[in-house]
Formats: C-alpha cells, sequence, structure tokens
C-alpha cells in the first residue's frame, strides 16, 4: 500500500544540501535533485520542498534519515491511507524532533495514555496541563517554523517516487 507526503526543507546550510539530497535518495531508493532556493528567514541557509510517494512508513524513515544534522529544519508529512494513518514529523535545532498521528482531515490525533499522562503530570503540579498540550500538539514546533514556513510561500513542488 502507497501514502504520499510532502518534505519541506526549511532551512539547511549549503554544505548540507547535498547531503540532504543523499539521504532522501537513500531512503527512496533513486537518484535526488532537489530545487534549493535561498531562505529569507534565516540569510545563509537554503530550502527545498517536494512531495513524494512510497509504502506507509517512509515519513518515518526520511525523519530518521534527516534528524542526525543539528543546523536542519524540516518537516515530513504522509497522508493517511488504508493501511496506516497520516503522519506528521517536525524538527529544529533547539527542540529537536516532533512526531504525530494525522487523520484524513490533517488533525493530529492524540493518543489517550499520552493524555492521561499530560493530566497526572499536571495534578502533581509538575507541570502546566496548558504547556503539556501545548506540546502534544506541536507548539513549540510550530512557533519556531512558522516564519519558515513563511518564507517559503510560492516555492516549487516536485513530486518523487519510491522505487519499488
Amino acid at each position: 500500500m502507497t501514502t504520499r507526503g510532502v518534505l519541506y526543507v526549511h532551512s539547511a546550510p549549503r554544505a548540507l544540501c547535498p547531503h540532504v539530497e543523499w539521504a532522501v535518495a537513500g531512503v527512496l531508493g533513486t537518484r535526488v535533485s532537489l530545487d534549493w532556493i535561498r531562505q529569507p528567514a534565516a540569510p545563509g541557509t537554503w530550502r527545498s520542498e517536494f512531495s513524494w510517494q512510497g509504502q506507509a512508513g517512509t515519513a518515518s524513515k526520511l525523519a530518521s534519515a534527516l534528524r542526525g544534522w543539528h543546523l536542519l529544519r524540516f518537516e515530513v508529512t504522509a497522508e493517511p491511507c488504508p493501511t496506516a494513518e497520516g503522519e506528521r514529523y517536525s524538527c529544529t535545532p533547539d527542540l529537536g524532533i516532533f512526531h504525530a498521528v494525522t487523520g484524513i482531515h490533517g488533525d493530529i490525533l492524540i493518543p489517550e495514555d499520552r493524555l492521561r499522562a499530560a493530566l497526572q503530570r499536571s495534578r502533581r503540579g509538575e507541570t502546566d496541563l496548558e504547556a503539556e498540550l501545548n506540546k502534544l500538539l506541536g507548539k513549540p514546533w510550530d512557533d519556531e517554523l512558522e516564519p519558515f514556513r513563511y518564507a517559503g510561500e510560492g516555492a516549487p513542488v516536485r513530486w518523487l517516487h519510491q522505487v519499488v
């Protein structure tokens, strides 16, 4: 069963761009040459985005392949398919990686056990419930990435297909 998604590289130093392409190519099993444009939200960095199609789990593999580079900001999304929920991964140098399961309309689906744990931490006074819920929804990552998303409006999108 296949799904499709989008990889958004929001900012990468120029020297890292070929490494990103190699990592993506390794996951997709095909040569990858991304169209890089300057990222105005972080002068000296570059951005790229493209759509992909592959097996369920490809978003996870892409995020894993890219997460090791500290200076990289990226997001990977995957649409739901008959055998898997959708996914969203966000990564920033300061926050690390965020993962969420998404429904058919793109809404984040938070597992019951994670909600219960957040509620218990809040009741024990360890944390604020609103802050816990914001983390479960990925708000800190959204807040940090929003200027980079906005700066990328109008960027070209390319389709890549995983070779099976």
